[in-house]
């Protein structure tokens, strides 16, 4: 790698290395330095079809794009790259700029010929090449096709959904690409679903200014001290987090987020699972073993009727209480309202024949009255119980910012995150809070919460309604 690429059978040496590997490519042929989250996403965008990155700001975001448009550029026969960006100041005198200054430094220097808008394979500059496009008009995303494409939204969130709707109907083919990057300004549109609601369809990164060996911490507390730690400046300049949840939003995405990330030990002698009954149709079936503090891995299932239901729960017992030989008491709680009666049924009868007897099997009604005192002013018992998990969590992010260990752990399953950060809260007539029917958010173009139904259930206390806290062993 001693002398510039420079001719057809050099580009189908790159083609052959680096490939798959954009990270090794920016090391090599551009001397680009990644940091760790860059590696990870730029490892997300070879191997992913979409990739949205949301960030602080000065965490070196401009230097990653341009070394992923160069390195499409070198490593796919006859692309086409558009970057795109809200303002034509931030397309071009950041992120073009930063392209210009990574290709004039490389060892691919002499294959490929930059312009103000425009860089191409010499010899192929109809159909090989990359575009700046000022997000302004859907129409400046149209009409580009090609079996290898990617599009680079900088500012993501500032790009109206006209234009990202524009985009994403242009990427139809199996190699066609999306990155999206930017601070995280609006708790809507495209950029703001593709951590939310569509996570599952991306590969998402949040990257810290906090953490980044790039950024001035002095800049950072500067901002700190003018603003607050907890204001939305900070929020979104500094943590790459959304700002604050809207007033419907039941639970923020920051808090599950957190518990997502967690690695705990399982304490206790007790093993809680929460059932959410879907038996047939589009929704899951799903089974959420907790011991502790600890949610395990969730048990999903389709079309499965009531008999198999039970079946699966208690070998999901049985399998844990086999790995963690200090269990002594087995607690079931089952949403019993609809098909899962049944499943409450046939697990007492399985325990009182195989002579279980320090299992317990709870049905739980969500939409009966709460079990506390009428001054916490919610509608029924789900939203009792959804609402003491969304304390939890934040009892355990509160002490995350304090600098102590996380409290909670939940799986790190996209559906997961998605399912409680979108259900939605309305104030009630009388002036209580009612949890968003799954009728209501299936109108919404979401999924019914069942994951998320049943790991609240495995945290709600048989006993009093509530949930589990950590002094109530």
């Amino acid at each position: 790698m001693s002398k510039p690429f420079n001719a057809v059978a050099d580009i189908v040496e790159l083609l052959e290395l680096y490939w798959d590997d954009p990270v090794a490519f920016g090391e090599d042929m551009l001397g680009f330095e990644p940091d760790d989250w860059q590696r990870d996403a730029m490892m997300d965008v070879a191997r992913y079809p979409r990739t949205s990155v949301r960030s602080g700001q000065g965490v070196g975001k401009t230097g990653f794009e341009a070394v992923v448009v160069v390195w499409f550029l070198c490593c796919r026969p006859n692309p086409k790259v558009v970057c795109t960006a809200p303002t034509k100041q931030q397309l071009h005198d950041v992120l073009w700029a930063e392209v210009a200054k990574w290709l004039e430094s490389s060892m691919v220097k002499d294959l490929l010929k930059w312009t103000k808008t425009k860089v191409y394979m010499i010899g192929h500059e109809e159909r090989w090449f990359a575009t700046a496009k000022t997000a302004t008009k859907p129409e400046n995303m149209q009409g580009f096709h090609e079996d290898y494409m990617l599009f680079i939204v900088d500012e993501a969130s500032g790009v109206a959904d006209p234009i990202m709707e524009a985009i994403l109907g242009t990427l139809s083919g199996p190699e066609n690409k999306l990155l999206m990057c930017g601070n995280p300004t609006r708790t809507s549109g495209v950029f703001y679903d593709s951590h939310n609601r569509d996570r599952s369809r991306f590969r998402t990164h949040k990257v810290s200014s906090w953490d980044s060996k790039r950024t001035s911490k002095e800049n950072i507390q500067m901002l700190i001290d003018k603003y607050g730690a907890e204001s939305d400046v900070v929020r979104v300049r500094v943590h790459g987090e959304f700002p604050k949840a809207e007033a419907d939003s039941f639970i923020a995405l920051e808090i599950a987020e957190l518990a997502a990330g967690a690695t705990l030990q399982p304490t206790g002698d007790t093993l809680h699972i929460g059932v959410d009954v879907a038996r047939f149709g589009d929704d899951e079936t799903v089974i959420a073993p907790r011991i502790g503090m600890k949610v395990f891995k969730l048990k999903c299932y389709n079309k499965k009727d009531t008999m198999v239901t039970a079946g699966w729960v208690i070998a999901t017992a049985k399998e844990l209480i086999r790995k963690f030989p200090k269990l002594r008491r087995v607690e079931i709680k089952v949403d019993d309202s609809g098909v899962g009666g049944g499943v409450t049924d046939r697990l007492n009868e399985i325990i009182r024949e195989e002579g279980l007897k320090s299992w317990r099997v709870t049905p739980i009604n969500n939409g009966s009255k709460p079990t506390r005192d009428e001054e916490e002013h919610y509608e029924n018992r789900g939203t009792e119980t959804w609402a003491d998990l969304r304390d939890l969590l934040q009892q355990s992010f509160s002490a995350h910012m304090q600098g102590k260990p996380v409290e909670i752990e939940l799986p790190n399953d996209e559906r997961l995150i998605t399912q409680l950060t979108q259900r939605k809260y309305r104030m009630t007539s009388k002036g209580k809070i009612a949890i968003e029917r799954k009728e209501d958010m299936k109108k919404r173009g979401l999924d019914s919460p069942d994951r998320a139904d049943a790991v609240v259930l495995a945290f709600a206390e048989p006993g009093r309604g509530g949930v589990f806290f950590p002094n109530q062993q």
